[in-house]
């Protein structure tokens, strides 16, 4: 079972006052990037993993999404989400996603932000979300960098000129990592990042492309505490297509889902060090399936 420590009085009090929380979506120095990965989700069967707040199925709900769920741990998470929601088009519900299954073929895209780092294990997750996922269905995620999460005591080193420098220590040792983040005893996971990629693999998707990504000049000069993030990657981002191929005979195949199949390449690293991965089908879509 994952670490339920957003319901914890204390550390929910702290996240609170982060900019991601505050502003949402807009707080997220990383989203930018992170957007760009998405197809357009008007239409969409989506379903957002570890929503927190839900300010990414309202973002959902106002891009045109036809179906929005929002699993997460916390029930203090939710509870805030639903405050903040209006109507009942969003379904917010209490789960853990070490544990969680969809139904097959249930929805199109799959998104998360920074919630898988908190999970012992993996693999069972991507494979139910591979199953879960219609064919050419996406998977968008962000996690903490494996750089950011190797040492056991998570911290910069200053020199004796004032630049800082973060050591990658324990990177082959991976498992639990506890820090003190708004909260004693914090529990997240480290994993290499051949670890990430290989679990993605064996749940059946196809990697394209890996890229990391760090804050631009503009949002340095919005934001300059931003400027040590230049230093080590802190969240990686992965985007990938279910490697199932459409079905000629599925009738929510054919338009619908060939601009999903198309080569799409993005992977980028900020805020918490974050790496960003692309997978699709291996088969090309048929040209008879593709819009005009």
């Amino acid at each position: 079972m994952s670490q339920n420590i957003y319901d914890d009085p204390q550390f929910f009090a702290g996240y609170a006052t982060l900019d991601r929380s505050v502003k949402g979506l807009e707080g997220a120095p990383e989203w930018p990037s992170l957007q760009a990965m998405l197809p357009p989700v008007t239409g969409l069967r989506v379903v957002d993993l570890g929503c927190g707040y839900g300010w990414f199925c309202r973002w959902a709900l106002q891009q045109g999404a036809s179906q929005i769920i929002g699993f997460d741990i916390s029930r203090r998470m939710l509870t805030q989400a639903r405050e903040m929601t209006r109507g009942d088009e969003i379904d917010y519900r209490c789960a853990d996603l070490q544990t969680l299954t969809l139904p097959a073929n249930s929805c199109d895209l799959v998104y998360s932000s920074l919630a898988l780092h908190y999970l012992p294990d993996i693999a069972p997750l991507f494979t139910a979300l591979q199953q879960a996922l219609v064919p050419g269905g996406i998977l968008v995620f962000s996690a903490e960098h494996p750089i950011y999460t190797a040492p056991l005591q998570q911290g910069w080193q200053v020199n004796e000129q004032g630049q800082k420098s973060w050591p990658v220590s324990h990177y082959q040792q991976e498992g639990e990592r506890v820090s003190n983040w708004f909260a004693e005893g914090v529990i997240k996971q480290h994993r290499k990042l051949s670890s990430w990629v290989n679990a993605l693999i064996a749940a059946g998707f196809v990697l394209e492309q890996l890229d990391e990504w760090g804050p631009s000049a503009e949002q340095i000069a919005q934001q300059p505490a931003l400027d040590e993030e230049k230093e080590r990657p802190m969240i990686f981002y992965c985007a990938r297509v279910n490697r199932a191929d459409p079905s000629p005979g599925d009738g929510r195949a054919g338009k619908h889902y060939a601009f999903r199949l198309a080569p799409r390449l993005a992977i980028t690293s900020l805020y918490q060090s974050k790496l960003f991965f692309l997978l699709r089908a291996r088969v090309p879509v048929p040209s008879s399936w593709r819009s005009t």
